[in-house]
């Protein structure tokens, strides 16, 4: 389906509005169009794009609350679906924490969308793949990768007046890189709003040459270490602390940030006053959407300043309760960083690990977000400021709250994207001393 515009998508809302008969009634309306390129063993593997769209009607009497979903935009399946939207409203339990639509909003202007992503063609998904490809087969390694690029829009409207509408771009790729003799790997991702930003041979270029120099690992002796985790390896780590800002588990004693008493720790210096962590909509590196799923508008908020939790998530029911600001949860997270590049933190370290990747993350106890997981694609023993010889993986049990009281220094901020949430941020890389890897692992 082509993406509507924003008159398009007024005219259609307003027409499902118009079928509603129930208190209230909102509507959701998103779509758009993906493509990509999956490789493996030096060859292309699979391509294909995928066109797809949905249009979700909530209606509402009194405090019971229905909810339908269709992707049939013709008068009758519109008209029938507020019908369906009405029918389970009036099946349903009253919800006690169902909180009225919000009417009118006012909206920012933020530059997710780039004519470039939104106009490239087969054959520039194919050159970048390719690119990618050349380099690995010159370093003599095997490499399997991912390309997406996507356009879409998403739109909103309720019977209260409010309306909101965006378009966005966006071009993910990752790359992992092996050895022919399967024992080094290298990995390398990157995630823009602009695909002309995006350089698959230098990344592939990193991955390559981090498989060819991990071939030959040893083993070093478990332990506490000072350690430089590159921007993907942060921020596994990091976004744990971001998605526990939520105000209803820290009042409810079920968060990292919860006190006895049922008091938090907002207001509190809970890391390294360097730490400084916030969202922008409108940042021109991290533009994101500037207005939620139930029409919040998104705002700079400043999470973590100095050290001190500044900000928690409210949902509207819990802001209301509270008596405070529904501040909801953001689109993208930057974390201020220095001036050293990676190579200079590496030369700034007399005895320590480069960790490119962090995987397979599991909580071990949430009461203080102390998590376990691996290290793979490229683990590294550092001595006098230079890499000297790679090393064999390590299981890793570490808090991010801890790890951020244990921060050396910061280097210079890149955008990355989590392999484990697909999220895109604007993170440093981070120099950690007494870092704890708990065991050896065999993941190369």
């Amino acid at each position: 389906m082509p993406i509507l515009t924003k008159d398009e998508a007024y005219t259609l809302l307003k027409k499902v509005i118009s079928y509603s008969k129930a208190d209230e009634c909102e509507v959701n309306i998103g779509g758009g169009d993906s493509a990509n390129i999956r490789y493996a063993r030096n060859s292309v593997s699979t391509s294909g794009v995928i066109s797809q769209s949905s249009l979700v009607i909530s209606s509402a009497y009194g405090k019971k609350l229905g909810t339908a979903t269709i992707n049939e935009f013709d008068d009758a399946s519109l008209e029938k679906v507020v019908r369906r939207s009405e029918e389970l409203a009036q099946l349903a339990p009253e919800n006690p924490e169902f909180v009225s639509f919000l009417g009118p909003q006012t909206y920012q202007q933020s530059k997710t969308f780039v004519q470039a992503t939104a106009s490239i063609t087969p054959k520039q998904r194919a050159d970048l793949v390719a690119q990618s490809l050349q380099i690995a087969k010159e370093g003599k390694a095997v490499a399997a990768g991912f390309l997406e690029d996507s356009i879409g829009y998403s739109a909103m409207m309720n019977s209260k007046g409010l309306f909101a509408y965006n378009t966005g771009t966006g071009t993910n790729f990752s790359v992992t890189v092996r050895t022919e003799d399967g024992k080094g790997s290298g990995y390398a991702t990157r995630g823009y709003n602009d695909v002309t930003k995006l350089d698959t041979k230098s990344a592939t270029k990193i991955a390559t040459d981090k498989a060819v120099g991990s071939a030959q690992a040893k083993a070093i002796e478990p332990g506490k270490y000072t350690v430089i985790l590159e921007p993907a390896a942060a921020a596994v780590l990091l976004e744990r602390i971001i998605f526990g800002l939520d105000a209803r588990q820290a009042d409810e004693g079920r968060s990292f940030l919860s006190k006895p008493g049922g008091t938090t720790r907002l207001g509190e210096k809970m890391v390294d006053e360097r730490v400084n962590i916030y969202s922008d909509p409108l940042s021109t590196d991290l533009p994101t959407n500037t207005w939620t799923g139930d029409g919040r508008p998104q705002e700079k908020v400043s999470w973590i300043e100095k050290g001190v939790v500044k900000n928690f998530t409210y949902s509207r029911y819990w802001a209301e309760k509270k008596g405070v600001k529904a501040v909801p949860f953001p689109d993208g997270i930057i974390m201020e960083g220095g001036t050293k590049s990676l190579e200079e933190l590496i030369k700034g370290t007399k005895k320590g690990v480069l960790v490119t990747r962090l995987w397979y993350i599991r909580d071990v106890d949430p009461q203080s977000l102390l998590l376990t997981g691996l290290t793979r694609d490229g683990t590294f023993y550092i001595e006098n400021g230079k890499i000297q010889y790679p090393i064999k993986n390590f299981r890793f049990n570490e808090s991010p709250v801890i790890m951020l009281n244990n921060l050396e220094e910061l280097g210079k901020v890149e955008r990355t994207v989590s392999v484990e949430s697909n999220a895109n941020y604007l993170l440093p890389p981070l120099k950690i001393r007494d870092f704890t890897f708990t065991s050896l692992s065999d993941a190369v």
